[in-house]
This record gives C-alpha cells, sequence and structure tokens, in this order.
C-alpha cells in the first residue's frame, strides 16, 4: 500500500463513540506521492483510581525489588521509597553485600542500610523481588535465615504506615 503517513498537529478534532479522537486526513501537501494520506486515531486514556494503581504499576514505595544499574555495573537490593522520571530513590544494600548484611542481623551486631537516589539513565532493569521456580527470592532467603520481614526492616515507619492505611 503506498501512501505517505502526515503527522497532524492542527486539525479539528472529533469525539467518536469509543472515548478516542480521529483526526480527520488531509490532501498531502507536503509531497507529491499522488496517493491518500493515512488519518491518525489517538486513544483517550482515563485516569487511574488509586485501585487501578498496584495492577499498572508494581513499583510503588515499599515494593522489594533488585535494581541492576550501568556505568558502574551495580546490583541493589532493596525497598522503593520513590519512583519518578528522574530517577528511583531505594532503601538497602548492595546485592553483594547482601550474605554479610544477613550475618549482621542474625549476631545482632549494628548495621546500616543505605538510602540512596539513582538517576534513571543508570537503571537497566528493575524486578520485583519475587521466587523463581524453586529459586527462593531474597526476601524468602532473608526471612528464613534472619526470622524477620524484610519489609518491616528495609521500609521507613512513614511508608509501612500509609502501606497499612490503605
Amino acid at each position: 500500500m503506498a501512501g505517505c503517513l502526515q503527522i497532524i498537529t492542527t486539525a479539528r478534532r472529533i469525539p467518536n463513540s469509543r472515548g478516542s479522537i480521529q483526526l480527520p486526513g488531509l490532501p498531502c501537501t507536503d509531497c507529491s506521492c499522488q496517493a491518500p494520506c493515512f488519518t491518525a486515531t489517538i486513544d483517550v486514556v482515563p485516569n487511574m483510581g488509586a485501585s487501578d494503581s498496584l495492577a499498572h504499576n508494581p513499583f510503588q514505595p515499599g515494593t522489594m525489588v533488585v535494581l541492576t544499574l550501568g556505568s558502574p555495573r551495580e546490583k541493589f537490593w532493596g525497598a522503593v521509597l520513590t519512583l519518578a522520571p528522574e530517577g528511583i530513590s531505594i532503601r538497602g544494600i548492595e546485592l553483594a553485600s547482601f550474605d554479610d548484611l544477613v550475618s549482621l542481623i542474625k549476631e545482632n551486631e549494628p548495621y546500616t542500610l543505605g538510602v540512596v537516589f539513582f538517576p534513571m539513565h543508570r537503571v537497566e532493569r528493575m524486578e520485583l523481588d519475587l521466587p523463581d521456580g524453586s529459586i527462593p527470592s531474597l526476601g524468602q532467603r532473608f526471612t528464613t535465615r534472619t526470622g524477620l520481614d524484610p519489609a518491616a526492616v528495609l521500609v521507613p515507619n512513614p511508608i509501612r504506615a500509609s502501606e497499612e492505611q490503605r
């Protein structure tokens, strides 16, 4: 099918029965292809309610995640504090220090968890800390070895309080 695709920035907008807006095709004025131009359809996205937000964004504050970072290459395990277009704030530890943290907690030694912000250009991947088949998640391994819930250790009190109110 020959033709061109025009991006229409100033056109009359017409709502249709699906809640969409159709931009009517205009005769091609930018080229001499002599073929009909195509119309673009822009769907309207409704605002999400609070109950829909978890289904569409599982990375809510307090969620346990594994973060893979680039430049330099690092992995972090912890709880999401905030997630924004600029980056992610997380409370946790480098994945290489996981066993050391578990040992400190088991021996009732003092420990400090880092609260860090990573700009989005460093974030290569963020995944929920979930089991993979028969392999337990880091959170499950933490609980098995320490007897503590990782969210109770890693999530600050104000975030836990707001999660309990939901």
